[in-house]
């Protein structure tokens, strides 16, 4: 089993800053289940996983396709 190394979990702040919104914006998300951002809670910590916050960004990506 693969484990997740210790420095590839984000804080809220840091997550925030990523992707532009405030920390309350994600505790929203996450106490509404809006947006499919998986955490996880150590006692009453909460943190992200890097590849999961990339896997976010990447799944809302939108490709431009341009029309001639």
């Amino acid at each position: 089993m693969n484990q997740p190394h210790i420095s590839n979990l984000l804080t809220p702040q840091q997550v925030a800053k990523i992707l532009g919104v405030s920390v309350e914006t994600l505790n929203v998300w996450r106490a509404t289940k809006r947006y499919n951002l998986p955490y996880t809670k150590i006692g009453h910590l909460v943190r992200y996983k890097s590849v999961d916050v990339e896997a976010f960004i990447q799944e809302r990506t939108v490709q431009q396709t341009s029309h001639v």
